[in-house]
């Protein structure tokens, strides 16, 4: 078994084989630390899941009919209890796109596209990168980023 522990100034990490365990640091805002964690590993593509605690969530909501976002912002003490998504490339940078799962202090739940959230306590995430390059690009008949294998 291949290790490495790696280190950014939002996240440490531990690489096992081709898996990386990446762990956030308090107070850091979750998208940027992965995408810094993405670009310095090199990660063009991917499946990302995790799990932890934030204190303020921004979630999207797709609207088709107009195709916009709804984006609205939680304030509050929650725990993550899932995030899944993946990472690929758009316009030539790394793109994380993340569903997440908050939980509330009342056991009622919140979920959506995650567009940023603040670790409050801990952030754990599994990332299994792909030996590949994967392109979105956006489909303006949809109005969102979808993938493009032909790149």
């Amino acid at each position: 078994m291949d290790t490495q522990n790696l280190k950014g100034s939002h996240w440490s990490a531990k690489k096992v084989d081709h898996v990386y365990l990446v762990s956030i640091k308090n107070q850091s805002s979750m998208i940027e630390a992965l995408t810094d964690f993405v670009r310095s590993q090199g990660i063009q593509s991917g499946e990302v899941t995790g799990i932890g605690a934030v204190d303020e969530a921004t979630l999207r909501f797709f609207v088709p009919s107009t195709k916009k976002y709804v984006d609205k912002t939680f304030k509050e003490q929650m725990e993550v209890t899932n995030i899944s998504g993946n990472v690929s490339i758009i316009n030539g940078e790394p793109l994380l796109h993340l569903h997440i799962t908050l939980g509330r202090e009342d056991y009622t739940a919140l979920a959506g596209h995650l567009l940023d959230a603040r670790i409050r306590g801990a952030g754990e995430f599994i990332f299994y990168p792909f030996n590949t390059r994967v392109v979105k690009i956006k489909d303006e008949e949809i109005g969102i980023n979808l993938y493009n294998f032909e790149e």
